[in-house]
């Protein structure tokens, strides 16, 4: 048989090393000798011995998720084979930590890590009730982390002589040594004539970088639009 569909970059190849890759802008394959930690039916295909299991976060994680209302259940994969991610043919990104880096990510744009990263639920500092809660993840430690993003992200530096305004709805995540604030950008004159859709954002100033994805995504069930920053991972 003979078709486009079999061009290199849709063919799944076998794997070379173990580990997280991405197959194409859509989907993550994972090579599993062991244990990978993901989002809750991410996964689109596999082939191998091995099994899914729902995974416990401790105590603290379950605790902040029921505080916060959020949460982005996770699994374990275990055993040994491969393992395809993804979610609603979002765009897909890697992101790989080393020893001291430590990333604030929103929830919802987690797709699926090393277990040698550790994360936990943290405050958004300096954020008070704004963007739809108090919470979100950060991710330390040394591996891969898998992203989703709704469209290719965008990456913008942050300086200490130039911080930067985010869509709350609309950011994946930053630096987290990055100082956060809320700025309201409208006046109250424009606010008593209907407002621009634009009132508040989230403010990152410090020396890092924030990604932004291009679209406001779809808030969690029971959310209001205007909270798309907080979906922690719980459990």
């Amino acid at each position: 048989m003979q078709s486009e569909l079999f061009k290199a970059e849709s063919m799944a190849q076998p794997a070379t090393q173990v580990g997280m890759s991405l197959q194409h802008s859509k989907a993550v394959k994972y090579a599993v000798n062991g244990e990978v930690l993901a989002r809750q039916g991410a996964m689109v295909a596999f082939r191998g011995n091995l099994q899914f299991e729902v995974k416990s976060q401790g105590v603290g994680n379950f605790l902040r998720r029921a505080v916060t209302g959020e949460g982005v259940p996770l699994m374990a994969v275990k055993g040994q084979g491969e393992v395809w991610f993804a979610q609603a043919a979002a765009d897909c990104f890697i992101v790989e930590l080393q020893g001291n880096d430590a990333l604030s990510v929103n929830g919802r744009n987690v797709l699926v890590f090393d277990p040698s990263i550790q994360y936990q639920i943290s405050m958004v500092r300096g954020a008070g009730m704004f963007g739809g809660g108090l919470f979100n993840c950060v991710f330390t430690g040394q591996g891969k982390l898998a992203l989703t993003c709704e469209g290719p992200p965008i990456v913008i530096p942050v300086t200490p002589q130039a911080p930067v305004m985010v869509d709350t709805d609309a950011v994946v995540g930053w630096s987290a040594n990055l100082q956060t604030t809320i700025n309201k950008s409208q006046s109250l004159g424009s606010m008593l004539r209907g407002g621009s859709g634009e009132l508040f954002q989230l403010a990152l100033s410090g020396q890092g970088f924030v990604i932004v994805q291009p679209s406001e995504g779809q808030p969690n069930p029971g959310q209001q639009k205007s909270g798309g920053l907080l979906g922690g991972l719980g459990g």
